[in-house]
């Protein structure tokens, strides 16, 4: 398991190694920015300040958008603690 911070709101919730970080978030109860739950939407999409993620399937990211942090968390996992901010 591993810590998922997300700013500004300052909350934590634990997250699963197959578990997408949308799917933990809401299982904690967070009303964490959703639609489509499958990448194509892009409401979810949220900044990765600090950690490691991976995919499944990689999601349709520019290579500057990866390197500026930007994440899909309907599909994303987490490989470490993190650090997300939904600003």
């Amino acid at each position: 398991m591993y810590q998922v911070r997300v700013l500004p709101q300052d909350v934590m919730f634990s997250v699963g190694e197959e578990e997408t970080l949308l799917s933990a978030a809401r299982r904690a109860g967070l009303a964490f920015p959703h639609r489509c739950q499958v990448g194509a939407c892009a409401t979810c999409l949220c900044r990765k300040l600090a950690g490691e993620v991976t995919y499944r399937l990689a999601p349709v990211l520019t290579e500057k958008e990866q390197a500026e942090g930007w994440i899909f968390p309907c599909l994303a996992m987490a490989r470490s603690d993190l650090v997300l901010t939904l600003e």
